[in-house]
């Protein structure tokens, strides 16, 4: 067995909170749902509309930090599978760590200091990749919080770093001019532990029931004091940090949540307009009704446009979402196009990066959030504030649909172009963004051609982002054919609605 991390010390724990009695925040939950101006009912509740902001933004940091960074081997489901019988998790465990009783996933706490975490160094990088928006996971399915919780003493602030991440970070967010958010997957702490409770570990200890807990079986629906408790730690989140995108994962789905994820949308909708924000819940699957809440695809993307503005969350990384040493990433250009391909769908782009228990982001992810953010400084004009155009795209490569499907990312070629258009109502401007550089420099794009009837107004000017000089254009029947260096954003500036209405009705 390899050297370990110093297990914890129980004697340094602080003593367990109570909170058996919800009743009093309970009604403080229904005294603000029945406030207004939403109501706990889906019909209400459909009342809701995504924020402009959220619409323009395009592109946000999702963070994956926490205990699982400490043992950083497969992915961040490490607490749920080393405690798995037959997975590599629990292999690796017992070699390195030891027999699951005496050291288990509680241990890794005092590893995870944060010695080096900075969170204005982390903005600022977040600023240069181009985020408008960032969303850390303040309680992943574990059960350790991220943020300084009045119901739980298994959190960053008391144990650990003791310090509040999740509040020193939504600070410096605030400060670098950015939309704070939060992810909570709390609901997935019903079963995680599960595993603990079929051999000897310390998972079955009573000392620790408050964090392991309720490890209960996944064919089992929650029992209402956990829903009870999912519901209150949400709501805590809200009034303690008012973040203005609330993401959840897909548990949340389990008919059990149903009427509580309505109480839960209707006191943060109501909380809000009382701040007089605008705020954004994410969810997946079919867990809220749709128009009530935006739809998020896990690491994928829509066919075609989607009327309403939808999210893609994915990550840097093929192979986790936390910190691991055997990363294998994506490519920048990977990232680009998935970027480019989710705007021109309606859609906003959440990418994840995974700290290191230090504190500190990865060299890798760092250069890959930089060359993002010097693309983004070049052509973003044809990312933010845009909506979709005719179509979403063309090119000869067909893109996977669904969840999950952006392990294998597409060979693309230089016909391949996704397109979006500027957001005034007039729409005076186009943009194609080919997906990789044509071979002989010359960027050839069917859709603009004279023939395929998708531009309804002529073209006044063609430009290239990011290149002074004019470009050099020609549009036939079957093609717009500019000449660029690399992969370069065509931009279309369009004649304006009125002139184009002149003049057709002169030539009639």
């Amino acid at each position: 067995m390899t050297d370990a991390p110093r297990p914890l010390d129980p004697s340094t724990l602080p003593d367990p909170i109570d909170v058996s009695d919800n009743s009093a925040a309970l009604a403080g939950v229904r005294a603000v749902i029945d406030a207004g101006p939403f109501a706990d009912d889906w019909d209400s509740l459909r009342g809701y509309r995504p924020p402009r902001w959220y619409e323009d933004a395009k592109f946000g940091i999702f963070i994956h930090w926490g205990v699982y960074s400490v043992p950083a081997f497969n992915n961040e489901w490490y607490s749920r599978n080393m405690y798995r019988e037959g997975t590599e998790e629990f292999a690796h465990h017992a070699e390195v760590y030891g027999p699951h009783r005496d050291f288990g996933y509680k241990d890794f706490i005092p590893a995870f200091t944060m010695d080096d975490f900075d969170p204005d160094a982390w903005a600022e990088l977040f600023r240069q990749a181009g985020a408008q928006f960032v969303v850390p996971v303040a309680e992943h399915h574990d059960g350790f919080a991220m943020y300084d919780t009045h119901r739980s003493r298994w959190s960053a602030a008391q144990m650990g770093p003791k310090r509040d991440v999740f509040g020193e970070l939504s600070a410096a967010t605030d400060r670098a001019w950015m939309v704070r958010g939060a992810s909570s997957h709390r609901a997935e702490h019903w079963f995680f532990m599960n595993g603990g409770t079929k051999f000897d570990s310390d998972v079955l200890h009573p000392e620790f029931q408050d964090f392991y807990g309720p490890a209960q079986r996944e064919e089992t629906a929650p029992n209402e004091r956990f829903l009870e408790d999912w519901l209150l730690r949400t709501v805590e989140i809200i009034d303690r940090y008012r973040p203005q995108v609330l993401w959840f994962d897909w548990w949340i789905e389990q008919p059990a949540f149903k009427p509580y994820l309505a109480q839960l949308a209707a006191y943060y909708y109501n909380r809000a307009a009382s701040w007089g924000r605008e705020v954004v819940i994410n969810y997946k699957w079919d867990a809220f009704a749709p128009g009530s809440a935006v739809y998020d695809i896990e690491r994928g993307t829509m066919g075609d446009i989607r009327p309403e503005v939808w999210q893609n969350d994915t990550s840097v990384s093929k192979s986790a979402w936390s910190w691991v040493r055997n990363h294998e990433y994506k490519t920048v250009d990977d990232l680009i196009a998935e970027l480019a391909d989710v705007v021109s769908k309606n859609g906003v782009l959440l990418l994840n990066i995974g700290p290191k228990p230090d504190g500190t982001i990865p060299e890798a992810e760092q250069t890959l959030l930089r060359s993002i953010g010097a693309w983004l400084a070049r052509n973003g004009e044809a990312i933010y504030g845009t909506r979709p155009w005719v179509i979403a795209g063309e090119g000869p490569t067909e893109v996977a649909v669904g969840s999950f499907v952006d392990g294998d990312a597409a060979e693309f070629t230089g016909a391949d172009f996704r397109f979006t258009a500027s957001a005034h109502v007039t729409g005076d401007s186009v943009y194609a963004i080919p997906l990789a550089a044509p071979a002989d420099g010359v960027l050839r794009i069917r859709s603009f051609g004279r023939g395929a009837g998708l531009l309804s107004r002529r073209i006044t000017k063609v430009t290239v982002l990011g290149q002074s000089a004019p470009a050099e254009w020609e549009q036939t029947a079957g093609e717009l054919i500019v000449h660029a260096t690399g992969a370069a954003v065509v931009k279309l500036v369009l004649e304006p609605e009125a002139v184009q209405a002149r003049t057709d009705f002169l030539h009639q």
